[in-house]
Order: structure tokens, then sequence, then C-alpha cells
């Protein structure tokens, strides 16, 4: 999954402009609620490196791909990657490190086609829509994506359970959900209803779900929905 932070010159990473101190015994105004288009975004792409690295990246990635296509992602190890790339091992550890960050970049691409739909693409998902239907199309594509990718999602997961918390993925998305919900929910703890609401997507529940209960995308979307009661 994507991993970048905010980039410099975006809206909301571009700090606000200093409030002025207010007379002594005055009252401070209040502060404006942050608008739903500015939210921290990735970048529209990977840093730009040498020709060469590129190559071996794109060797890299696409030798990992073919592993968990023909026998899953608990099937790919750095060893494996590397004779299926052609490329030393020790350069597959430089680049990626280790399995989990390496599955983690194998859905960086699909991760940033997800952000640019909900905070830049057409409504409902993207701006333009009010604030419940934005919430409703952002839970339903949450549920596509995860269930999509589940297989790759859990093995990211079970190597580095902790990882998604502390990815740029997730506190955009984060960020996204808690702006929403502070519309719908003024005065809510709207941080930790979004936390709260992410966690029905972790990896290891979304695969119980769907592999060992079968239960249907349908029913899915309904079950967020009825639980989170969000909407005013």
């Amino acid at each position: 999954m994507s991993t970048r932070e905010p980039r410099t010159g975006d809206a909301a990473a571009t700090p606000p402009p200093p409030a002025s101190t207010p007379a002594s015994g005055s009252t401070p105004a209040p502060s404006p609620a942050p608008a739903l288009g500015l939210l921290p975004t990735v970048g529209g792409g990977p840093a730009p490196e040498r020709a060469d690295a590129a190559r071996n990246r794109r060797k890299i990635l696409d030798a990992a791909a073919r592993i968990v296509a023909e026998d899953g992602p608990q099937a790919v190890t750095m060893n494996q990657v590397a004779h299926a790339s052609g490329i030393g091992v020790g350069t597959v550890y430089r680049r990626f490190g280790d399995v989990s960050q390496l599955l983690w970049a194998l859905l960086d691409d699909r991760e940033r086609q997800f952000q640019e739909a909900y905070m830049s693409g057409p409504p409902p998902l993207g701006p333009g829509a009010p604030a419940a239907e934005r919430l409703d199309a952002f839970l339903d594509a949450l549920v596509d994506r995860v269930r999509a990718q589940r297989e790759i999602l859990l093995a990211a997961h079970s190597a580095a359970p902790r990882a998604r918390y502390h990815s740029g993925a997730y506190r955009v998305m984060h960020t996204h959900m808690t702006l929403l919900i502070g519309e719908l929910r003024p005065g809510s703890d709207a941080a930790l209803l979004a936390h709260l609401a992410l966690a029905s997507f972790s990896p290891d529940v979304m695969h119980h779900l769907t592999v060992e209960q079968e239960l249907s995308s349908e029913r899915l979307k309904a079950g967020v929905r009825e639980l989170l009661t969000l909407r005013a």
C-alpha cells in the first residue's frame, strides 16, 4: 500500500497562517471546520530514480506478482523473488527490506488509484456529494478493494501486524473518514470513530468473513453501514 506522506504544497500539508492573538478579555473566534476537499494525498508516483534502478524495481515487483498469482502470497520469499527476477538477493533486500514491505509495495499502485478516486474523483466517492453519500460510497469501495486483495493484504498484515496502522495509506483513509464523520456528527469523537470503523476492515477480519463465513459483498456493505449508524 502507498506510504507516502502529503507533498509539500498540497492543500492539507500546508499549515494555515498563525491566528492573530485576541485582545485581552475578548473571546477567540472558533476555528472553522476543515473542508472535505483539504485532505492529505499521495504523490503522483514513485520518486525519480535511475533508469537501471527503475528497471530492477519493476523486475522485482513483476516477479513477486507472478509468484502471488501462481502460488499465493504465502509462497513469496526474498530468495524466490531474486531467482525469478534475475536480480541479486542483496539488491532485493536493499530495495524492499523484507517480505512484508515487498508485499505492501505490490499494493501501492492499487492504493494510489483508490486514494485518487475518493479524494479527487467523481462523486459520490469523490468530492461534490453530501458527506453521508460520500461515506457510504467510501465504505462500499473499501469492502470491494479489501475483498479483491484479501490474500495479499492478509499476508502483509500477518508478516507485520501493526504496520498497517503506521502506514501513510491508513493515515490518509483515517483523515478522510474523520472529516466525513465530523461533518455528519458534530461534537463527536470523530477520530476515534474513524479508527473503530476502519478496524472492521482489518485483513484478518475480512478474510474470516469472506472466506470462512462466505459472506457476500452486499451483506458486508449493509452490515458495516448498520454497525456504524453514522448518518444523521
